[in-house]
C-alpha cells in the first residue's frame, strides 16, 4: 500500500478559498518524503501580516484554496535517507521559504532569502510545479536545508514567531553592527516586529527609544518590554529634543508615515532599517547627504542567520510576547491584525485545535 493510500500524505488545514480571505477548514496531499527531506508534525504556526496579505488577494496573484502561514515549529515525524542533520522527535522551524536553487552566490553564503529562484513557503510555485501550502496545517515536508533546529527547551509557540517577525529586525540588526553596547537604537512600531527589535536591542546593550503614534503603548514599551525612552512622533516638541541622537533606527512601520522627522533624529553616519512596506520613501536628499546617513532596507534572513537568532534568543532567554489561539478563532485574529488589536503576535495551537 502506498503512503498516500494509506492517507499519511493527506494534511488536514485551514484555507481561504476566495478573495474574501475567511478561513475554513479543508484537505489537501503533501507530497511523500524524498531522500532529502523532513516531514514534520505542525504544533504551532505564528500569525503574519502576510497572511492577511495573500488569503484576502491584495498583491492580486493569490492562488486558491491557498492554505497561509509561514512562522511554523513543530516535531519531526520521518527523515529522509540523506537527511544529517534532524532525527525523528527533533523540535524543528520552517520560515518565509523552502527552496531555492542551492547553487547561486546567495545560496552558497547561506542568504537563501535572496535566491532569484526562491520559493515561498505558502503561495509559491516550487520547483516541481505545484503550489506550497503554509503551517495553519497538520504536516509539512521540506528539503532539509530549510529546517531549523529549536533547542529542546525552548517552548515551541515562542519559537513560531522567530521565523518571520524575529529574523525580520535581527537580520538587518547584525548586518549594520546595531549590536554594539553602550549605542542608541529608534525602534519606530510596536507590534510583532518591533517588540522584537526592542529585545534585541535590550540584549544587545542598546539603550532603546520607542516611537509610536499610540500612548497607550507607552506602559507597554518602558515598564513590559524595557525601553528606556518612549515618543509619540506626531509631538514635534519630543522630536525635536532627540535631533542628532540616535545610532541606530529600525522602522517596522508598514502604513505610508513622514521620513525626515526620524532621518534628522540620526547622528552623523547613523544609520535607518526600513523592514516595513509603505507605499513610498520621499526623503530630503540634505537629510542623508549632509548627515552621511544610509538607508538599508531588508527582508527575512538566510538559513545561516536565522539558525544563529534562534540560537541567540534561546541562549539570552528571549521570547515573544504572544496571544495563543485555537484555529477555529483564525478569522477574528486576522481581523484584529488588521486593526492592530495584538500584543504582539498571534500563535496557533495547532496541535490541540487543528483536528
Amino acid at each position: 500500500m502506498s503512503s498516500s493510500e494509506s492517507g499519511e500524505n493527506e494534511c488536514m488545514c485551514w484555507a481561504a478559498k476566495d478573495p474574501s480571505g475567511l478561513l475554513s477548514p479543508h484537505k489537501f496531499t503533501r507530497r511523500s518524503v524524498t531522500s532529502d527531506d523532513v516531514s514534520l508534525t505542525i504544533t504551532h504556526c505564528g500569525v503574519c501580516y502576510a497572511d492577511v496579505i495573500w488569503t484576502r488577494n491584495q498583491h492580486g496573484d493569490s492562488k486558491y484554496p491557498l492554505v497561509p502561514g509561514h512562522e511554523i515549529a513543530g516535531i519531526v515525524t520521518k527523515v529522509g535517507s540523506n537527511v544529517q542533520r534532524f532525527k525523528v522527535g527533533d523540535h524543528v522551524g520552517v520560515g518565509t521559504y523552502v527552496n531555492s536553487c542551492r547553487e547561486c552566490e546567495y545560496c552558497n553564503d547561506g542568504q537563501e532569502v535572496n535566491c532569484a529562484k526562491g520559493v515561498f513557503t505558502f503561495n509559491g510555485i516550487d520547483h516541481d510545479g505545484s503550489v506550497t501550502k503554509g503551517g495553519y496545517s497538520s504536516h509539512i515536508v521540506v528539503h532539509e536545508r530549510y529546517c531549523y533546529k529549536i533547542p529542546v527547551d525552548y517552548p515551541l509557540e515562542s519559537a513560531a514567531p522567530l521565523l518571520c517577525a524575529g529574523i525580520t529586525v535581527f537580520a538587518p540588526m547584525m548586518r549594520h553592527n546595531m549590536n554594539q553596547p553602550g549605542k542608541s537604537l529608534g525602534v519606530i512600531g510596536l507590534g510583532g516586529l518591533g517588540h522584537m527589535a526592542v529585545k534585541f536591542g535590550k540584549a544587545f546593550g542598546l539603550s532603546v527609544t520607542v516611537f509610536s503614534t499610540s500612548i497607550s503603548k507607552k506602559e507597554e514599551a518602558l515598564n513590559l518590554l524595557g525601553a528606556e525612552n518612549f515618543v509619540i512622533s506626531s509631538d514635534h516638541d519630543q522630536m525635536k529634543a532627540l535631533a542628532k541622537s540616535l545610532d541606530f533606527i529600525i522602522d517596522t512601520a508598514s502604513g505610508d508615515h513622514a521620513f525626515d522627522p526620524y532621518m534628522s533624529l540620526l547622528k552623523i553616519a547613523g544609520t535607518y532599517v526600513l523592514v516595513g512596506f509603505p507605499s513610498e520613501i520621499k526623503i530630503s536628499p540634505a537629510n542623508l547627504n549632509l548627515g552621511m546617513r544610509m538607508l538599508a532596507g531588508s527582508v527575512t534572513g538566510g538559513t545561516k542567520i536565522t539558525q544563529e537568532m534562534i540560537d541567540f534568543c534561546a541562549a539570552n532567554k528571549i521570547y515573544p510576547n504572544i496571544e495563543v489561539i485555537p484555529i477555529q478563532n483564525i478569522n477574528e485574529a486576522l481581523e484584529r491584525v488588521v486593526k492592530k488589536d495584538i500584543k504582539y503576535r498571534f500563535v496557533i495551537d495547532i496541535k490541540n485545535s487543528l483536528k
